[in-house]
């Protein structure tokens, strides 16, 4: 699609930019402004012509540019639409990206105990048993979870047996699904080329990275999608005042669905800003914070009516729950070798380095060009959410899980994409000033192309390589064999489940609760066994109240600060192993118990 830049009343040439590429241009982008009524209808100055114009007066200078130059509106530039093509195209892309992170969903990564979390959680939910299966203490709004619920409801309808995280992690599909065409749809908007937008969607799908942790259940999985979505508002070209209200909407769900989207939120509201109409500027913004804001205030008022907003003896307190998560004890540095940080980065760093580095590199790209490049104002707001998110990896005193990542994928995407078109604009269209007219030499054409051939080559071999190893372990490996055998033998030799109290981590809290145990005080978390006193109360005889722990490598891990948990390791002996090294899962039974 070709589109004419409003041409000024000058004696300058007003060209056509390629058709599906960013138009690259000095001019500011930022808003419109309109001339003078005197500037607008001032005479053009005369041209003399003939050899009598030197005769006796001086050569006749050019034009000078006139000193309010005329702005061009980011609404105005060319914005490539989506054909029936286009959205073929989309949904091939879309159905590699789903069989791809469906193969093998259930057997890798491994269960985790967030994922466990979660989904039992929702499970309590459908259950009519409150917004947890223990004590709701505030530890993140509920938003999250109430969605798993709706997304598993119809499942576990079917099959309540299915209500499990490794079989529950097809209901995270139609997240990344959703998610991916919104990345696309976002890429259009922004302006990116169309092949561009396609990279955008192929770098967010199909990244070992989101192979491996858009099939988890995990909130930032839905936190992503709510945030694309108030982007794609945002960036509305036809900014009418309910999109940004809607864009203000779907960012307060995103964080009362993850409250770490709280980073991303400056922005979008750069998005916002670019793309509204200056005019409507200010309500506009104005509307998308205040819907925002009392959107976000709903949680805070919830704890307010349950009596719970405030630290309190005998209950739980929204402002307790927020202290502890300010207080968590920090990762360390990135840079020092041996540090949680480190570790984490690294790990992120050996699915998929591509996406890192290059999203690092695509952001500042376009910082750096921001001030003559329109591709760059366009995705200032991507670039800028980068930029925090690789600030806030640098904390030493932070806590960084290993899904803070999930978060930074879309906007890594869509940076890389956008980097990856100003360089093919630039070897492909760039001219010098005064030669847009001008046809290039078909020598200095073919070298063009061949030059951008051999960069697509060159990314190719650098991607493949990683993406191959990445996803290879993903599709093929089963890490969660030591799971289910786990599971199997709780299920098979323990002969009255209902009567036996087992400390588990959530990873097949709900597996057991299938299997006949007691949700709750039968089949036990095993971190409520030290922190839940309605858990607390029903053990006074400590450990030995407890038949069985199931030793999994977070049981291990975090016993260190949970004396009961650390007292059931201490005084059991395992009676069935299942793996081995650190990730094997063992049962163990308790010593001396009274049970």
């Amino acid at each position: 699609m070709t589109s004419t830049l409003p041409a000024a009343t000058t004696n300058r040439t007003t060209t056509r930019p390629p058709a599906g590429t960013p138009a690259e241009t000095t001019t500011d982008s930022t808003e419109t402004t309109q001339m003078t009524a005197a500037t607008a209808t001032a005479p053009a100055p005369a041209q003399e012509t003939g050899p009598a114009a030197g005769a006796g007066t001086a050569a006749p200078r050019r034009p000078r540019r006139r000193a309010a130059v005329e702005r061009i509106s980011l609404a105005l530039l060319p914005r490539p639409r989506a054909t029936r093509t286009d959205v073929l195209l989309c949904l091939g892309l879309l159905t590699v990206i789903m069989v791809v992170q469906a193969w093998n969903i259930t057997r890798f990564p491994n269960l985790s105990d967030d994922e466990g979390t979660y989904l039992a959680q929702a499970w309590a939910v459908q259950q009519g048993d409150g917004l947890a299966h223990y004590t709701y203490w505030y530890d993140h709004p509920p938003v999250g979870w109430l969605q798993i619920a709706l997304l598993t409801w119809i499942p576990s309808l079917i099959s309540p047996d299915w209500m499990t995280v490794a079989t529950m992690r097809y209901a995270m599909l139609p997240v990344g699904a959703v998610s991916a065409v919104l990345v696309y749809a976002l890429a259009l908007r922004l302006r990116l080329p169309r092949w561009s937008a396609f990279a955008a969607m192929a770098l967010f799908g199909l990244s070992p990275l989101s192979v491996v942790l858009q099939r988890e259940i995990f909130l930032d999985n839905l936190a992503v999608l709510w945030i694309l979505l108030a982007f794609w508002l945002a960036a509305s070209p036809s900014r009418h005042l309910w999109h940004h209200f809607g864009a203000g909407l779907a960012a307060a769900v995103s964080v009362l669905t993850k409250e770490t989207m709280l980073l991303v939120l400056p922005a979008l509201l750069v998005t916002m800003w670019r793309h509204s109409h200056p005019e409507t500027r200010k309500f506009a913004v104005t509307g998308a914070i205040t819907s925002c804001v009392l959107v976000g205030l709903l949680y805070p008022l919830f704890a307010l009516l349950n009596s719970e907003l405030f630290p309190g003896a005998g209950h739980v307190s929204l402002i307790d729950g927020i202290v502890y998560q300010l207080s968590r004890p920090g990762s360390g540095s990135l840079f020092e070798p041996g540090t949680g940080s480190h570790a984490v980065v690294q790990s992120w760093l050996y699915y998929d380095s591509v996406i890192i580095y290059g999203g690092l590199a695509g952001a500042a790209l376009l910082v750096v060009t921001h001030r003559w490049s329109v591709t760059a104002r366009a995705l200032a707001g991507p670039a800028l959410a980068v930029v925090i998110l690789a600030v806030v990896v640098t904390r030493p005193s932070g806590y960084l899980p290993a899904m803070y990542v999930i978060q930074a994928l879309p906007f890594l995407a869509l940076v890389l994409a956008a980097g990856a078109a100003s360089v093919t604009h630039a070897v492909l269209r760039r001219r010098r000033p005064g030669r847009e007219g001008i046809p290039q030499r078909r020598a200095v054409t073919v070298a063009r192309w061949t030059a951008a051939v051999a960069l697509g080559v060159a990314a190719v071999a650098v991607v493949a390589p990683t993406w191959y190893q990445g996803n290879k372990t993903a599709l093929t490996e089963d890490a969660n064999a030591s799971y289910r055998a786990a599971v199997a033998w709780m299920g098979r030799e323990v002969a009255e489940p209902a009567d036996t109290r087992v400390l588990v981590d959530d990873a097949v809290w709900l597996d057991l609760v299938h299997q006949g145990y007691e949700p709750g005080t039968g089949v036990i978390w095993f971190y409520k066994a030290d922190l839940d006193p309605a858990v607390t109360e029903t053990l006074p005889g400590g450990y030995r109240d407890i038949d069985y722990v199931v030793s999994s490598p977070t049981v291990r891990r975090d016993a260190v600060d949970l004396p009961i948990v650390k007292d059931a390791l201490e005084n059991s002996t395992p009676v069935a192993v299942f793996g081995d090294g650190e990730d094997r899962i063992e049962i163990r039974r308790i010593a001396g118990g009274d049970r």
